[in-house]
């Protein structure tokens, strides 16, 4: 348990009907006391009425108050929330009473830590708490929910436990080699085939969770006035880039925020690619080029009504330096544009192997299709409504449990096999956070708010 008792705002700065001031550890009631007028909280969860007065005892505010028990908190400690009026000046001066009084300002994050530290929640369910906050969309929040109620955990779990069984069961065979194979060589590769096929099962619905609260970069790209900029617009339904006739309007690099299907996608419009001796032009031309190579799908404008010839030396996308794109990436969508005039382009003369549509920034016609490719490319075979909500890290460390497990089926030994599933087993570990370092707290607890 921690010693010390921290204050916190815990709602946003801003006016509104109420702010919250949370106060946790074991003064808690105590310090809070000091500066209303009530002086105890006989039940607890019960909101009583009180007064928040300064040190001189002026009455600042009518507020409500609340008191958690430990270990029944959030934190797991002694809670105390004080509700004023939602002004900026009342949560601060309620803040400085508390800290002037011998509480302690939280850090980011130092609320949800100290759940963590106390047993109330692991490191996965912090991670969903983290996700709710920061989500963008229905399906983030659901994602966030069922991790914070520990639908992985449960998973997680379930998968450790059956690989400490079936490394038990092989750490026998090799500690009594004189007794009959505790487990049969066809058992092993079946129970192996089962672990591998759960840990795929939830690296998929985690995979869709990343993606819900991080979401995709596209760019769109290609050569001056073939409509990128209209096409931006189109996606986003609104004017955000000027459209001219004039080759080369874009110089610097247009970037939106919007959900597609309930997907967070960062947008960014660049600048025509190709070669020029304006000094400006070729600068916008050089970040076009760095914003294709960072982003997940590429949009390749081109303008229809022109006949032309294909140049995809540009493009990244994991393409290197060929004329074409490789196929099997699916990280380029070439758009066909202006397809309301003249098609001097026939759209099944295109690479096959890179997926492509036809539309109309102008008219709006074929966006929502272009909407529903970049969304099916994204998510790929990713179910978004079963997604649970992960860290970089912990994707990572699910992926790298699925790898240790392959090699522990292709080994053909059993002090290998034993030895795979054994680290396979402490990487699940990881992500609940048992036995987890002061910097990985760190580092996750960090992103928190302050409050939170």
């Amino acid at each position: 348990m921690v010693e010390s008792t921290i204050a916190a705002i815990s709602t946003a700065l801003g006016e509104g009907g109420i702010a919250i001031i949370r106060i946790s550890g074991p003064d808690a009631v105590t310090i809070s006391t000091k500066i209303l007028t009530r002086k105890n909280f006989d039940i607890p969860g019960k909101l009583y009425l009180t007064n928040l007065t300064d040190n001189d005892k002026n009455i600042l505010d009518r507020v409500l108050a609340v008191n958690f028990k430990a270990p029944n908190s959030y934190t797991g400690e002694d809670i105390v929330e004080i509700h004023t009026h939602g002004g900026i000046l009342i949560a601060r001066l309620c803040l400085d009473l508390l800290l002037k009084n011998g509480a302690e300002s939280a850090q980011p994050g130092e609320f949800t830590r100290r759940s963590f530290i106390n047993g109330r929640i692991d490191l996965s369910q912090a991670e969903g708490v983290l996700g709710i906050i920061k989500s963008q969309s229905i399906e983030a929040i659901k994602a966030g929910a069922r991790t914070l109620t520990g639908e992985l955990s449960r998973k997680i779990h379930e998968i450790h436990d059956e690989i400490l069984n079936l490394q038990s069961n092989l750490e026998i065979d090799l500690d009594f080699p004189e007794h009959e194979n505790f487990i049969e060589d066809s058992n092993i590769e079946n129970e192996i085939d089962i672990i591998i096929s759960k840990l795929k099962n939830l690296i998929s619905q985690c995979s869709a969770g990343f993606l819900l609260n991080n979401g995709i970069k596209i760019t769109i790209a290609g050569s001056p006035n073939v409509g990128k900029s209209s096409l931006l617009n189109a996606i986003l339904g609104t004017e955000r880039a000027i459209v001219t006739d004039i080759p080369g309007t874009t110089r610097d690099i247009i970037n939106e925020n919007i959900l597609i299907n309930g997907l967070p996608v960062r947008i960014s419009d660049t600048a025509g690619l190709r070669e020029t001796e304006n000094v400006i032009e070729a600068m916008g031309v050089e970040l076009a080029k760095n914003s294709i190579n960072e982003s997940d799908i590429c949009l390749y404008v081109l303008d229809g009504s022109i006949p032309t010839s294909l140049s995809f030396g540009h493009l990244p996308l994991k393409m290197g330096d060929s004329a074409a794109p490789e196929s099997g990436e699916g990280s380029t969508i070439i758009v066909l544009n202006k397809s309301d005039l003249e098609q001097k382009i026939d759209i099944n003369s295109l690479p096959h192997d890179i997926p492509k549509i036809s539309v109309s920034a102008k008219n709006l016609t074929g966006i929502s299709e272009l909407k529903n490719l970049i969304y099916d490319m994204a998510v790929k075979n990713s179910k978004l409504s079963s997604g649970l909500n992960v860290s970089a890290q912990q994707l990572d460390d699910l992926t790298e449990s699925l790898n240790l497990i392959i090699e522990a089926k292709n080994s053909i030994s059993d002090d290998v096999r034993a030895d795979m599933l054994n680290s396979a087993r402490i990487n699940l570990l990881k992500i609940l956070g048992i036995d987890a370092g002061d910097e990985l707290l760190d580092n996750m607890f960090s992103r928190f708010c302050v409050g939170k």
